[in-house]
């Protein structure tokens, strides 16, 4: 569609080659699952950011050897460290546009509930193909234009990631979060990695026998400079974009999801500091989390900041009443987009009765990785006894040696202080919302209801827990029935099996919410494209963009 524009613009490049994600240009930009990168050899190097590396040098790091600190370089092959178990490239293939198969029954569904379950089943269909007899395929149906769009992704998924090279923090993270997000940077924003596979050159977990991934194209050194006026382009993975929402729902994200979502990072982050003063292992294990809510806490601050003081929520809401205006203009666009944004301010609403409570759950009480572990496992255990199209996505068979290997990678990362101090912070947190938008899971995980006895709890259920165990968490979550779950004396399976109910609740609202969001974006993406008259970008979603 840009194909003019863009020559217009300077392209010399052919346009196909920005549509197709196995182009010369394109094939060359891989997501590493959060990050994005690029190869830059044939054999498999892979560069990205600094940051994208700080799980991969937590992993490596000892109090003797802290790489967190110091950086890394193998000077040979044979020196190249796994970034761990859960490491991936993801190397696009396709991209098909399957809307009409996902949305197939959806819109004359009326319960809200329902309507989110069809998109559902009919997303866990498409992937189970798509995934069929294809051994190292990842594929994911992923939504366009708050729903109205939905696109199968077909991605090649390497499982055998090896750091090579990242400079010293001073380097790396030069200036630290005062300079982030911010530009220009003068930081060493880089690090590398490669991928390997197996000797038959498909993708495979770790071993040392594996050869250095041979990819179809990769980037090269520019043989010469840049001039004013030249075409630039970026291509990646870039993560989350909030363009289309209605000024409703950014009313709720000034109000309470960006206030909620700046406290917590705030209230971690003092928490960190003071167990990770403890000592050095402990300081090393609370990095990786730091640089996690340092970075999440920067770029909320900015968002809400824009949004408010830099006049961005002024604009959204003048943007909302130039579309009124429209559809008030006119009695066919009044039948047709008269009730939108009053049926979004319903919805948001309704959410808000339970916004509190379901984050307390689903959020606060996950920072203990201990206790998410036994989440994961209580869920996994209850999720084998149905039949596999019939789980929650997450606990499908596809996904189960991701939460195993992210069980076992949680032994580099564990520290008790570490982990019952998150935990005695989230109880701190959850006492002190009022009592009529508090969970139950408070009483749950405290039945005296009293914070003062928060640490003594806290403390008689990590003494008694066997999960700390590796081959502990290995077993129950391999071989353990809904039996041995329901018969156990373990105090954190005990208090996950309770929590859980609570959040597949908070998981239930949330698709009842997406459910009965779904028609009335449809036809609020309607109307804004009638208003502005030309195409509008869809908002950044993980996916390969231009």
């Amino acid at each position: 569609k840009h194909a003019e524009t863009l020559k217009k613009l300077g392209l010399e490049l052919d346009p196909k080659d920005l549509a197709s994600p196995t182009s010369s240009v394109l094939s060359s930009v891989v997501s590493l699952g959060g990050c994005s990168a690029s190869f830059v050899s044939r054999e498999g190097l892979v560069i990205t950011n600094h940051h994208c590396a700080t799980g991969a040098l937590g992993y490596n790091s000892t109090p003797r050897e802290n790489l967190l600190r110091d950086g890394f370089m193998a000077k040979t092959r044979a020196e190249e460290r796994s970034n761990g178990p859960q490491a991936r490239v993801y190397v696009t293939r396709k991209l098909e546009d399957v809307t009409a198969k996902v949305l197939d029954g959806a819109m004359a569904e009326a319960d809200p509930k329902k309507r989110y379950e069809i998109v559902e089943r009919h997303g866990k269909e498409l992937v189970a193909a798509c995934e069929k007899d294809r051994p190292g395929t990842r594929c994911s149906v992923v939504s366009y234009y708050a729903g109205k769009m939905h696109v199968l992704i077909d991605q090649m998924e390497i499982r055998d990631v090896r750091l090579v090279y990242a400079p010293p923090s001073g380097v790396g993270n030069y200036g630290g979060e005062i300079d982030n997000w911010r530009w220009p940077r003068h930081t060493g924003d880089v690090s590398m990695f490669r991928a390997y596979v197996g000797k038959d050159g498909k993708p495979a977990d770790y071993s040392p026998d594996n050869v250095p991934y041979a990819p179809p194209h990769f980037l090269t050194v520019a043989t010469k400079p840049l001039e004013e006026g030249d075409l630039v382009m970026v291509a990646g993975y870039p993560g989350r974009t909030q363009s289309w929402r209605s000024g409703p729902e950014v009313d709720e994200a000034i109000a309470f999801s960006y206030p909620r979502r700046q406290k917590l990072c705030e209230d971690a982050l003092a928490r960190l500091a003071e167990l990770g003063a403890a000592s050095e292992d402990a300081k090393i294990k609370a990095t990786p989390q730091v640089r996690r809510f340092g970075n999440a806490l920067t770029n909320t601050k900015g968002q809400l900041e824009g949004l408010v003081a830099g006049g961005l929520a002024q604009k959204k809401s003048e943007d909302d009443a130039k579309l009124t205006a429209f559809v008030e203009a006119e009695p066919a666009r009044r039948a047709k987009y008269g009730d939108v944004l009053a049926d979004l301010r319903s919805i948001v609403n309704e959410f808000a009765k339970t916004r509190e409570a379901d984050a307390e759950v689903r959020s606060d009480l996950m920072l203990p990785s201990l206790l998410q572990a036994a989440v994961q496992i209580v869920r996994a255990v209850k999720e084998r006894a149905r039949p596999d199209a019939d789980r929650r996505p997450d606990f499908q068979e596809r996904n189960l040696p991701r939460i195993e290997q992210s069980l076992a990678a949680l032994e580099k990362s564990y520290a008790r202080p570490l982990d019952e101090g998150m935990f005695l912070l989230a109880l701190e947190r959850i006492a002190k919302v009022r009592p009529e938008e508090r969970s139950p899971a408070f009483k749950i995980a405290l039945p005296s209801g009293d914070v003062k006895d928060a640490k003594k709890a806290i403390s008689a259920l990590y003494a008694k827990t066997k999960l700390e165990d590796p081959r502990v968490r290995k077993d129950l979550f391999r071989l353990a029935k809904t039996k041995d779950i329901e018969a156990s004396k373990d105090p954190l399976i005990v208090l996950a099996r309770k929590l859980v109910p609570l959040v597949e609740a908070a998981e239930d609202r949330e698709h009842a919410l997406e459910g009965r969001m779904l028609p009335v974006k449809a036809r609020y993406v309607d109307a804004k494209r009638e208003v502005a008259g030309v195409e509008l970008a869809p908002d950044a979603n993980s996916t390969l963009r231009v």
